[in-house]
């Protein structure tokens, strides 16, 4: 997940940490790049009152105090191990390369360019973000063939024809390829309208644009190794801008009703940012299909978080089992009471994927809890009806 947190500086936690908390909370992103955060002590405020409010999942990348704004990295502990941040200079603003392993794969490095381009209308801005993908462009072709790699961020590009776009699609070697439908022309047209991410907000306050969403600035593209078929893979269908139902052009994302998030959720994204989240779904470990992990054993124990989350009424929770043994999967009440048996039974090491219907259960919250021997892990599922 890419977003853009409105030049978060941590000292206004009181007021904006609670909504960002219900944002993610209820995206539950693996890895996150964010976009505007200002210093070190920015970042490790972000972390803990935000990313971990609710547990120590998260971790941090290296940051890099470059001269604008500045991009960050948040990655899930138990999935991911770090390697390193490295600046890529432009005459602008930085550009991040942020590389992980995922644990359970650890001959693949991930690259992350983490983007934000200069923003603004006219010739004279959009040439400037033109030359920060000429850097970038640059970077990539040095890379070795069938690199994994995506760039991650607020492009600030305002259409298909913008020079900067073309650049990155321009075929050839550390080219990028775009994973949404073509959009031609300029991309403030209401025929774009699921699509865009910018802005939030129909007035001001705290900051950040207005205008309502207009626009597609936040952008995951990736590499050909990835929309192909590659080691990682992108799951066609998941690219989403988050709290975006379609029918909010020109108007703020928690004008009633949205339908794509529960009217708590729409508010937490409108009083955040003035952008919306935007995130895909990429499996790991397969070189043919989207099923990532047949045939290799997990080294942990893990409960993924169900997608998608809210859901209606159906939703899919994936598991790693590390060892052979007992396993329980059930879904519980907020009272604690068990309303579902998902998996009771006896499971080789592996990973699994169950889908589970809630179609008999009514909206709320409910608890998904998988256990085996000593280990233990609930995630927080919310059915929207």
């Amino acid at each position: 997940m890419t977003y853009n947190i409105l030049e978060y500086s941590g000292s206004d936690s009181a007021v904006r940490n609670p909504h960002f908390r219900k944002v993610i909370l209820n995206s539950s992103p693996d890895l996150l790049i964010i976009e505007e955060i200002h210093s070190q002590q920015a970042l490790n405020g972000f972390l803990a009152n935000v990313m971990n409010a609710y547990g120590n999942n998260y971790s941090a990348g290296t940051f890099i105090n470059g001269p604008d704004t500045d991009n960050g990295l948040f990655f899930r502990s138990a999935k991911f191990t770090f390697i390193s941040n490295t600046r890529i200079a432009t005459a602008f603003r930085d550009i991040n390369e942020f590389k992980l392993i995922h644990i359970n794969y650890p001959g693949d490095t991930l690259r992350i360019f983490a983007v934000h381009l200069y923003p603004g209308t006219g010739s004279v801005n959009e040439n400037r973000r033109a030359a920060e993908i000429d850097s970038l462009r640059k970077y990539t072709l040095s890379l070795p063939q069938n690199s994994l790699y995506m760039a991650a961020g607020d492009f600030n590009i305002t259409g298909a024809d913008e020079l900067a776009y073309v650049k990155l699609m321009q075929s050839g070697t550390g080219n990028f390829v775009d994973l949404l439908p073509p959009m031609p022309g300029i991309w403030n047209n209401p025929a774009f309208a699921p699509y865009h991410t910018m802005s939030s907000r129909t007035r001001s306050f705290g900051g950040g644009s207005t205008g309502g969403l207009r626009n597609r600035f936040d952008m995951i593209l990736v590499s050909p190794s990835i929309s192909g078929n590659g080691r990682i893979i992108y799951v066609p269908g998941t690219m989403t801008a988050f709290g975006n139902d379609g029918n909010h052009y020109q108007d703020s994302v928690n004008k009633r009703p949205n339908t794509a998030v529960p009217d708590s959720i729409s508010d937490a994204i409108h009083y955040s940012s003035d952008h919306i989240p935007q995130y895909a779904l990429f499996a790991f470990g397969n070189p043919v299909g989207i099923s990532p992990h047949q045939n290799i054993e997990p080294h942990f124990f893990l409960l993924e978080q169900n997608y998608p989350n809210p859901f209606n009424p159906t939703t899919k929770i994936d598991y790693d089992i590390k060892s052979n043994g007992f396993v329980t999967l059930k879904i519980y009440s907020v009272l604690g009471e068990e309303v579902a048996t998902i998996v009771d039974g006896f499971k080789s090491a592996g990973t699994y994927s169950v889908n589970f219907n809630a179609s008999h259960l009514s909206s709320g919250i409910y608890f998904c809890t998988l256990s085996t021997g000593d280990f233990t892990e609930t995630k927080k599922m919310i059915l929207v009806k």
